[in-house]
């Protein structure tokens, strides 16, 4: 008898995991083999509603039939060519994205934690070459509880412990204020040397942290009148999540510099840009940027079609929408558990109140076994994030596992 054939098949894939795969997460005891629309299944064929969508990689839905048609297309024509030769899908796509976007240009990439390498690297190169910072002097604030990736450039500026310790020595040149403090930001921009200042329309890691209406525009402005450049990392805010193509949207900003990444793919494969304009794209000269896969033909072809999606399909609308819908649902079920709601579109997140420090775990853990997937961040906080696609009874159907599975608290 086989060990497989004694123990229940997720267990069997998680035990299989753990021995030959790195310990760098904590997932929920729940192995997944399949997708589709605003649902997945497990290996022992149990049907969930996926609230993580991927941390917002799967704004379209899982395997969204126009994107995985166009995937399949591309995939028997051509997938790479390095940055060595000009490819017809790259070109297609740096007209399409840019003008989507509006910017001049766009310089592909395929992780969102590469894109905003990308985006501090021409920052810095702004700096000296059209700011004329003194060499090496060049600073890019950053905000308190941010979450940009896990290189060690990105962690050098992370105020996450976990991110950081024993990974030093750290990259230098970066100062740190608090999150939605207009006059931190003031003050920081007093200083000569400081290039860039970059920042998450709402901090999504930290815990669906929504800022002060007023503080993106003020922040926008503040920077414009100090001469330095507005970085948007909208990875996660981004291509409709929170009601609006960008977050920025909201407010009307126009960054200076926008980072995009997760559902610029629909969750087919790892896409990611930087749109700039010229005054600023064009400081990069051959040989001081690029990557191998960085607008390969198969993820620019899969790109268009997952931004065709989002527009075609009404997405941001359908989030704006069934985002209040859901947090005024919220707010009825008047749980004791519940701290604070807080979000925008469907990007949102519950505080938990409870003695027991494991309570939001335990939450998430109910909701497995009620037919729900979502993961706790930072001990005490639970985010809601379901594919855009979702329509209103199931969002009511998803409220009422909610409801129930808070119960577990009582």
């Amino acid at each position: 008898m086989s060990v497989q054939s004694t123990i229940s098949q997720t267990e069997y894939f998680i035990e299989l995991e753990n021995q030959y795969g790195a310990h760098n997460y904590h997932p929920l005891p729940v192995v997944l083999k399949e997708g589709k629309g605003v649902f997945v299944w497990d290996v022992d064929n149990k049907k969930y509603y996926d609230f993580l969508s991927a941390y917002s990689a799967v704004n379209q839905g899982h395997c969204h039939p126009k994107i995985i048609q166009t995937l399949i297309e591309q995939a028997q024509k051509l997938t790479l060519t390095s940055r060595a030769f000009h490819s017809e899908q790259l070109a297609l796509f740096s007209r399409f994205i840019t003008e989507y976007f509006g910017y001049d240009k766009v310089l592909p990439m395929n992780t969102g934690a590469e894109a905003v390498e990308t985006a501090l690297k021409l920052c810095r190169h702004w700096a000296y070459r059209v700011k004329k910072i003194a060499e090496n002097k060049a600073k890019i604030i950053v905000c308190s509880g941010n979450f940009h990736g896990r290189t060690l450039g990105i962690i050098s500026f992370s105020t996450d412990p976990d991110a950081r310790k024993d990974f030093g020595p750290y990259l230098t040149g970066f100062e740190t204020i608090p999150y939605n403090d207009l006059p931190a930001l003031a003050e920081a921009l007093k200083d000569n040397n400081v290039a860039g200042f970059l920042v998450e329309p709402i901090q999504g890691e930290a815990g669906v942290n929504v800022p002060d209406d007023g503080y993106l525009s003020k922040a926008k402005q503040y920077c414009a009148d100090a001469n330095v450049l507005f970085i948007a990392d909208e990875i996660q805010t981004g291509l409709s999540r929170t009601g609006k193509l960008l977050c920025c949207d909201h407010e009307n900003v126009r960054p200076d510099i926008l980072i995009l990444g997760k559902a610029l793919s629909g969750g087919a494969l790892p896409v990611s840009a930087v749109l700039a304009d010229d005054e600023i794209m064009l400081t990069i000269k051959p040989g001081e940027h690029g990557s191998t896969y960085g607008g390969n033909p198969l993820a620019a072809s899969v790109s268009m079609s997952a931004l065709k999606v989002l527009k075609d399909e009404k997405l941001a609308e359908n989030a704006e929408t069934l985002g209040k819908l859901f947090r005024e649902e919220l707010e009825k079920i008047n749980s004791p558990h519940i701290l604070k709601i807080r979000g925008k579109g469907l990007l949102n997140a519950i505080i938990i109140d409870h003695v027991d420090k494991e309570a939001a775990w335990n939450v998430c853990l109910e909701l497995k076994q009620n037919g729900l997937l979502a993961k706790q961040t930072h001990g005490d906080i639970i985010r809601f994030a379901p594919p855009l696609i979702i329509k209103k009874e199931q969002i009511m159907d998803c409220i009422g596992i909610i409801k129930k599975s808070l119960m577990v608290l009582d």
